[in-house]
């Protein structure tokens, strides 16, 4: 009987590489600009959070998953509903080894309206220096149970300065992070935070297209996240919209056209969920969310899309994979582009951390093999997180090809043939 079910497989394979060579005809450069275009327009405001803009960005991505055929996650909605907790601190006494720190220098991370600290036995300290980063720490504290006191730099402080109001909004938690400018050796510890604790609304945008084979209770997911920055000061030219075109307009759009060429393929065996994630921008809390309402055991790989609109530092037809070599999945993909001439290459940015910045991160801490695909070149991107990313600056060609890629690359572990090995979570503490 195994012989038999993996000649299946095989010959099943053997017609799905025949019909690969439908992503050239049937993920059009147009189809790609159009829908690229909408997501980056100055009429979606930047796609902030909590805002009607975002809500407009998420009815129209909502839309395109029912005209593709995709089902709804649950309940008949494409939506998945969650909140984040917002704390506003309103009172903020910090002392360190009998040093007062400004209350205007710190950051609260919180769902306690009242947090006292009198000892630094009660709480882990994390030091950032040049061996240590912030989003490591904010990594240690999201998969820790502990209460942490994060020391900052003068010069990471006013660095991070943008980032640490975001540290209101969060996932609930019993635990607190606060983030105090101090240099030395902390002895003494007298903290006292009053805040306003209130939840606030957002949603993922999700759709499901069902497996038709004996793999169907296995997952395979492809996601992006839809939010950006928002409206800000104007630039030097006047434009005050962050309208992420590149990031991530260019993820979402690559996971709505790889839900459409799916659907129309309907020959999957392994289910397929596409997702939309918001609150990445803040602290990937859309995909947090979404991780917790799986069993990870039942995703056998994740294709997270993020900032594939401009060409990769080798040029045209490549980009690269986040965490590559923590899993087999980027060989696989390999080999099923053999003959192409797209190349999947391992992550060149790794000081920067990349595999835990990005909505894959979540999934990836337990266990999935998770990965982003990126061209972004993180060392020279003059537009990453400028008013000046539009869809003008875009390399819509390419950023086609980038598409077409994934969904040839993808296809023995859409049919179950490939299932890559999973990331060891005990190498991510």
């Amino acid at each position: 009987m195994r012989k038999l079910a993996l000649a299946f497989l095989g010959a099943l394979l053997a017609g799905s590489s025949v019909q690969a060579q439908k992503p050239d005809t049937t993920i059009s450069v147009k189809d790609v600009t159009a829908t690229e275009a909408y997501l980056s327009s100055d009429a979606l405001r930047g796609r902030q959070v909590f805002t009607p803009d975002i809500d407009r960005a998420a009815d129209f991505i909502a839309a395109r998953f029912k005209a593709a055929g995709l089902k709804p996650l649950q309940g008949g909605s494409y939506f998945q509903h969650f909140d984040l907790i917002e704390a506003v601190p309103d009172n903020i006494q910090v002392a360190i080894n009998g040093q007062t720190i400004d209350p205007a220098q710190v950051g609260v991370q919180t769902s306690r309206a009242n947090l006292d600290w009198v000892s630094t036995d009660s709480v882990k300290i994390y030091v950032i220096d040049k061996d240590h980063s912030f989003t490591q720490a904010m990594q240690a504290y999201r998969s820790g149970n502990a209460n942490y006191l994060v020391l900052l730099d003068s010069a990471t402080s006013l660095r991070l300065r943008r980032y640490l109001r975001f540290l209101t909004t969060h996932m609930s938690s019993p635990y607190s992070l606060v983030t105090v400018p101090f240099a030395g050796t902390p002895m003494s510890l007298d903290l006292h935070v009053h805040s306003h604790i209130a939840a606030k609304p957002l949603k993922n945008v999700v759709g499901i297209l069902p497996g038709h084979g004996p793999k169907a209770s296995e997952y395979v997911i492809f996601s992006g996240h839809y939010d950006h920055l928002g409206v800000g000061k104007p630039d030097a030219k006047g434009d005050s919209v962050f309208n992420g075109a590149n990031d991530d307009a260019s993820g979402t759009t690559a996971v709505l056209t790889l839900a459409r060429y799916f659907a129309g393929r309907h020959d999957n065996q392994r289910t397929l969920v596409f997702a939309a994630f918001t609150a990445e921008e803040i602290g990937e809390y859309g995909s947090q969310y979404f991780a917790t309402q799986w069993d990870p055991a039942k995703v056998m790989a994740m294709f997270n899309i993020e900032m594939i609109g401009t060409t990769s530092k080798w040029g045209e037809n490549s980009a690269y994979i986040t965490g590559y070599e923590r899993t087999d999945m980027g060989q696989i993909l390999q080999k099923n582009l053999t003959g192409t001439g797209f190349q999947f290459y391992p992550d060149p940015y790794t000081a920067q951390n990349l595999f835990f910045r990005s909505d894959n991160a979540s999934l990836a801490k337990v266990g999935v093999p998770a990965h982003t695909i990126s061209t972004s070149k993180m060392d020279n991107e003059p537009y990453y997180h400028k008013q000046g990313d539009e869809i003008s600056t875009l390399d819509m060609e390419n950023m086609t090809r980038i598409i077409r890629s994934i969904a040839l690359s993808s296809v023995s572990i859409v049919q179950g043939v490939d299932t890559p090995s999973r990331v060891d979570t005990g190498s991510l503490r």
